[in-house]
């Protein structure tokens, strides 16, 4: 357990059951925030520039080349990197780009992921499946859902 603040009380002071009681509610009260909600301000997303796109090697068992955006947020100005899902059409720098929590798990210190579709970063419009994640629209030669009841219809 992490040291309470000296401001509330002397723990050699209370009661055992005062104390037990006392330390849930300090823990709530200090709860950590993680460093994602620190770059998203409480926000599911936030709006940025591109400033440069790296090439990133991931952490030991795997080995590739991943395209990671190093991202200045509108509102506050700070930076952070953003892994760029998908392969093929990259943003550039200057591009304005919405992006989101989630973290690459095997490259240190990536914790965002840029959506794709929105402002100037293009969608894969090669994507069939799985389109939303990728901002794909859905083709044209693609039958949607008909209700059973309505298919002798026709339309």
């Amino acid at each position: 357990m992490r040291r309470l603040p000296k401001k509330f009380i002397r723990l050699n002071q209370l009661k055992v059951k005062n104390y037990f009681y006392l330390r849930n509610l300090l823990k709530s009260y200090y709860r950590h925030r993680s460093r994602v909600f620190n770059r998203l301000y409480g926000a599911p997303q936030r709006k940025g520039v591109i400033l440069r796109v790296v090439l990133m090697t991931p952490k030991k068992p795997n080995s590739a080349i991943r395209h990671v955006a190093k991202v200045s947020i509108y509102k506050t100005g700070r930076r952070g990197l953003c892994r760029i899902p998908g392969v093929g059409s990259l943003p550039t720098k200057f591009n304005r780009v919405l992006f989101r929590g989630g973290r690459a798990n095997d490259l240190p210190t990536v914790r965002l992921t840029l959506i794709r579709g929105v402002f100037d970063f293009s969608g894969l419009y090669t994507k069939k499946r799985r389109r939303s994640l990728y901002g794909a629209p859905r083709p044209e030669s693609s039958i949607t859902h008909r209700r059973r009841r309505y298919r002798h219809l026709g339309f």
